[in-house]
């Protein structure tokens, strides 16, 4: 029975990705005009998820200080990395026509594959942890869940717009979305086989991920927000950006 809960909330959770039909019902002129205020709400609540939710929870697992910032400096190098590797694929690519030709249009593009890796990364350690929940009791399990979902639902909107912007069509960012947030099953069902024994490793890839966000927030999104001159758009960004935080801040409520 606890195993049947368990499954069927974070295949619940899963499907959270699809609050990005939200966004597919816009029309597509006005969604080039708001695209910004989703990368920009995406900013506040990447942001925010690290410092107010992965972070915090990884520094409560008793482990030493030290080796989580470490990890947290390896997840923004990986990322570096990763994101170097895929512009040096895409310049080579185009370098017959045009040396270095592409290379901002190529920056936004690698942004997609970024972010779909770090949120599957925290996808599966968000279904781990539903599932070590689920083992300590269903209660504990079913306030686990509702805390998850609430975080989702905004995150999973905004890595839609994210994917968006990096290129993707709708129905292909909206397909790979749900196959990142997919992962989270992966989590459950390897933490209801293995059980305690993986509850060691969850700090350590909590502080991957969030490298991975503070790089993709910081190294990507900020810059493409800083393209936008005008007094009002820019206005719009921080209010959105600050939205971001506070949606973070208020899923505190719920922990």
């Amino acid at each position: 029975m606890i195993n049947f809960y368990a499954i069927l909330s974070v295949v619940i959770v899963s499907f959270i990705s699809f609050a990005g039909l939200f966004v597919l019902s816009i029309n597509k002129n006005l969604l080039k005009k708001i695209i910004f205020v989703i990368v920009s709400l995406s900013v506040g609540a990447l942001f925010g998820d690290t410092f107010i939710h992965l972070i915090p929870e990884a520094f409560e697992s008793g482990l030493e200080a030290g080796i989580l910032s470490v990890l947290i400096l390896a997840g923004i190098i990986f990322f570096f990395l990763l994101e170097k590797f895929m512009l040096w694929r895409h310049s080579h690519a185009e370098h017959d026509q045009c040396k270095d030709c592409g290379t901002d249009e190529n920056r936004i593009k690698s942004l997609g594959p970024m972010i779909l890796m770090a949120d599957g990364i925290h996808n599966f350690i968000d279904g781990v942890i539903i599932g070590l929940s689920f083992l300590v009791s269903i209660e504990v399990g079913i306030a686990t869940t509702l805390a998850i979902i609430f975080h989702e639902i905004p995150q999973e909107i905004s890595d839609f717009g994210l994917l968006l912007h990096a290129g993707y069509s709708r129905a292909k960012a909206l397909f790979l979305n749900f196959a990142s947030a997919a992962t989270a099953i992966l989590g459950t069902v390897l933490a209801l086989v293995i059980g305690a024994q993986l509850e060691d490793f969850i700090p350590y890839g909590l502080m991957i991920a969030a490298g991975g966000f503070i790089y993709i927030a910081g190294s990507d999104l900020v810059p493409e927000l800083h393209k936008t001159k005008d007094m009002k758009k820019s206005l719009v960004q921080i209010l959105a950006i600050l939205l971001g935080l506070g949606l973070m801040f208020a899923l505190l409520l719920f922990e």
